[in-house]
């Protein structure tokens, strides 16, 4: 999971799209990123089970990504940043 996460992260902040905010980190169940205009899921298979956001999100645009080759490892997920409540009643 870490492992997805990090390559995630690695990828898009390449291309300078770094992650607003990353969470989850630290029990590894479920990792979110949030690059303001996608958010990234990655989580264990029963977590997604139990939570089932397929059916939250039936009705969004699937968008199938195109599979690249293998590239160097991905440096370690940057520590979540955390925002002002006064910013999370804001967003």
């Amino acid at each position: 999971m870490r492992a997805i996460a990090d390559n995630v992260d690695a990828q898009l902040s390449s291309q300078r799209v770094p992650p607003l905010s990353i969470e989850g980190v630290m029990t590894a169940q479920w990792i979110l990123l949030d690059f303001v205009d996608v958010v990234v899921h990655v989580f264990r298979s029963d977590i997604r089970d139990h939570y089932g956001l397929e059916r939250l999100w039936s009705d969004a645009r699937r968008i199938r990504l195109p599979a690249q080759q293998a590239t160097a490892p991905a440096p370690p997920l940057r520590p979540a940043k955390r925002r002002s409540p006064r910013a999370r009643e804001q967003g």
